[in-house]
């Protein structure tokens, strides 16, 4: 009895050049245009230029190192300036909740009537 059976050949997947890191400009360059929260944008804008030139001179190392920083700049710059203004409306919001509060107390504190005055007459 023959057990060998033919067996599929599968080609070994080619283990090429890894791919070039993403440089992250685009993005960089909206942080630095419309979201520039305390200049985190145009940080990051100078570290993806940095990483597309390295990128470009073929040393894709520092390419990934740079182009992790300007990940990382452009994602804390996003976050503040998306967080920031929420922020901001949430406390206005809730500040005039509390003075709309505080104005119904006060309206009672203003109507009251002293009844005293009316002894000092007699």
């Amino acid at each position: 009895m023959d057990t060998s059976y033919p067996r599929e050949e599968r080609p070994s997947p080619k283990r090429g050049p890894p791919p070039a890191p993403r440089d992250h400009l685009v993005w960089a360059i909206f942080n630095t245009l419309y979201m520039n929260f305390c200049c985190l944008g145009f940080v990051a804008l100078a570290f993806a230029v940095k990483a597309r030139d390295r990128k470009v001179s073929g040393d894709v190392e520092a390419a990934r190192h740079f182009s992790s920083k300007a990940r990382c700049y452009n994602a804390l710059a996003t976050a503040g300036s998306v967080l920031l203004p929420l922020l901001l409306g949430a406390l206005i919001v809730t500040g005039v909740i509390h003075l709309s509060k505080l104005a119904q107390e006060s309206v009672g504190f203003f109507t009251y009537q002293f009844s005293g005055s009316d002894d000092e007459e007699q």
